[in-house]
């Protein structure tokens, strides 16, 4: 096989790669150009050329990691598609916890950019292949994304307390709820249970399930 040329090896989908991997290691304040040439024993400049500033290597790396979240399979049925690309979006906010930030500054300050339109759109699609009236698809379609980004990065942040066990946190948590005052608190009691021994990724799809039996069960909950 003949050696690669300093281009093919030194691509911008490497320099993205090896972004990632830093960013999931060491965080955002981790990602240096001058730890990025050390990873790809390279010189900076050859990172210049394919990226020119730190914003837009985070703007590329971000959208690797949601275009990857968002290659599902197309299997016919919009509501199993929403749940595919929804676990896809809450999986990939998990294992990269510098993610949601990059997200949120991306969805608010440029939504025109490359992350935010291919959300919408992935989404929106099956949404619009749903019985939703067409006049609520921008509502029905905002409702999903901030559902999923609001609980994938609220469980993230959990699972990321410094020096906290989650179970033992849960249980904690539980014990705690279970203590209180059945007068002033009788919802929180009788949940204590499900909250300590609860799955994250199977409470995240209950949700979801919720919204979408919703939307489709009260024909988009069409407004008088």
């Amino acid at each position: 096989m003949a050696p690669r040329t300093r281009a093919e090896a030194l691509s911008r989908e490497r320099i993205v790669e090896a972004a990632v991997g830093l960013l999931d290691t060491a965080g955002e304040r981790g990602l240096t150009f001058k730890t990025l040439t050390e990873r790809l024993a390279t010189g900076p400049g050859a990172i210049y050329w394919h990226v020119p500033n730190k914003g837009a290597l985070l703007d590329a790396a971000t959208a690797s990691v949601i275009a990857g979240a968002l290659a599902v399979e197309a299997t016919g049925s919009p509501l199993r598609e929403i749940r595919a690309l929804a676990l896809g979006l809450f999986d990939a906010v998990d294992r990269h916890p510098w993610l949601p930030p990059q997200l949120a500054a991306q969805l608010s300050r440029s939504p025109w950019g490359s992350v935010t339109p291919r959300i919408f759109e992935s989404i929106g699609q099956r949404v619009s292949a749903l019985d939703v009236p067409e006049t609520t698809w921008f509502t029905a379609t905002s409702a999903l994304v901030h559902y999923i980004f609001g609980a994938a990065g609220q469980n993230a942040a959990n699972s990321r307390v410094a020096g906290v066990d989650r179970a033992e946190f849960l249980h904690a948590a539980a014990d705690a709820w279970e203590g209180l005052d059945p007068a002033e608190f009788p919802f929180l009691r009788s949940i204590a249970g499900d909250a300590r021994d609860h799955d994250d990724r199977e409470q995240f799809l209950t949700g979801l399930d919720l919204i979408l039996a919703g939307m489709t069960g009260a024909g988009g909950s069409r407004r008088p």
